[in-house]
């Protein structure tokens, strides 16, 4: 599936491995640093006293984290044309540094625009830890459409 993806080519119950990354103290901290500025993203000694027990990942991170992982591996290969946002995100288990991380999209369905150039898929994004051979634990799950161009008249 190397050829460019059009609104026409994703199906109700299709599955996309997005790809994995081991996330960093390094990057969690210097994100926080940026963006989330809370003790438990930025010390690693006052986050072993917060309710998660250790230098954890700020929710917001994951959420650019998956982005980049949905570009790479999807939508840089697609007719994407944005989002008009998220229905929901929930961040379900803590993230740390070393967990490696494997991001997938499934299509729950999709529907044609009013304009003739476009559609609307509708995506589950879950992002999960790898441990255990078989057994990914759900750390963030998030609901959202994706505008994708349709194909054109000569493909």
């Amino acid at each position: 599936m190397s050829e460019r993806l059009y609104f026409e080519d994703f199906r109700a119950g299709q599955v996309f491995a997005l790809g994995t990354h081991q996330i960093t103290a390094e990057e969690i901290i210097a994100f926080a640093r940026e963006f989330d500025p809370q003790p438990q993203h930025t010390d690693p000694v006052a986050a072993k006293s917060s309710i998660l027990g250790a230098l954890a990942a700020s929710g917001w991170h994951l959420c650019g984290l998956s982005m980049r992982m949905m570009v790479d591996g999807l939508f840089g290969r697609a007719a994407s044309m944005g989002s008009p946002g998220i229905e929901e995100v929930q961040w379900r288990k803590p993230v740390y540094a070393g967990d490696v991380l494997q991001l997938q999209a499934e299509v729950l369905g999709s529907r044609e625009s009013s304009r003739a150039d476009r559609g609307y898929i509708r995506m589950r994004f879950t992002l999960s830890r790898l441990g255990k051979p078989g057994r990914p634990q759900l750390v963030m799950m998030f609901v959202s459409s994706v505008i994708m161009g349709r194909k054109p008249e000569s493909a």
